[in-house]
């Protein structure tokens, strides 16, 4: 009938069923009498707490029907199908992009609203994305957890240990268009595009310069602040472009 005469004193909510206004309760008492028996991991709602023991249990028992992947919750495997069939429904009202998970859509949202609620606390770095500040926090340990499996390389964040894998297996999915181009990386076809289109969408806070590529705009900052981050191992030399110190150290092999 759609009727919910189950009203909650705190709030707003309605419910049809007096069991679902019990455990909305729980959100404003904070009580959580459901407790796992491996772990410290305390919920509100029984079923919680059966899924969480899968993380002990190992248990999966959401199976994608396209490839292997298994997951311990259903919702977790919706999400997982949205990579085969390329479904987005969450739609930006600032501009075309759409979105796989309600929250990625939240976490773009703040590129229009400008919002970065994760500090930094040794700096004053700034981040959109929880994860984003947890890479950036390594710049400060010197932490680099990411291994190559098939070489020394070690780095900080996981997406630049994606990028260097391509070295080694060489995959270049993603083709342009309108020439042989192709790119391991999807924002690298993206950038390249723009050598088709023209379009310099990162532009100099200091003088009419703009460019394509968000690091050629980094670089060419260091014309006005005088920064010279990249310094020669053999002399004094400094350079505030890396591939301007590439060139000068060939002074020292001639």
């Amino acid at each position: 009938t759609g009727e919910k005469p189950f009203e909650c004193v705190k709030c707003n909510y309605k419910t049809g069923k007096k069991g679902s206004l019990i455990v909305h309760m729980r959100t404003h008492t904070g009580e959580k009498p459901f407790e796992c028996s491996e772990c410290n991991y305390k919920t509100a709602v029984k079923n919680s707490l059966t899924v969480h023991m899968r993380t002990h249990t190992g248990e999966k028992p959401f199976e994608c029907s396209e490839c292997n992947y298994k997951t311990i919750q259903k919702c977790y495997l919706i999400h997982h199908m949205r990579t085969h069939t390329g479904e987005r429904p969450f739609q930006c009202p600032e501009c075309d992009y759409k979105a796989s998970l309600k929250q990625k859509l939240k976490y773009h949202m703040r590129t229009h609203t400008g919002e970065k609620p994760f500090q930094c606390s040794e700096c004053n770095y700034k981040a959109a994305i929880k994860r984003t500040l947890i890479d950036h926090m390594q710049t400060h340990t010197g932490e680099k957890p990411f291994q190559c499996s098939e070489c020394n390389y070690n780095t900080a964040r996981r997406s630049h240990l994606i990028l260097h894998m391509k070295n080694h297996t060489g995959e270049k999915p993603f083709e342009c268009p309108e020439c042989d181009y192709k790119a391991p990386l999807k924002h690298k076809l993206k950038a390249h595009m723009r050598t088709h289109t023209g379009e310099k969408p990162f532009a100099c806070s200091e003088c009419n310069y703009k460019a394509a590529i968000k690091s050629t705009l980094i670089g060419h900052m260091r014309t006005h602040t005088g920064e010279k981050p990249f310094a020669c191992s053999e002399c004094n030399y400094k350079a505030a472009i890396k591939c301007t110190l590439n060139l000068h150290m060939r002074t020292h092999k001639c």
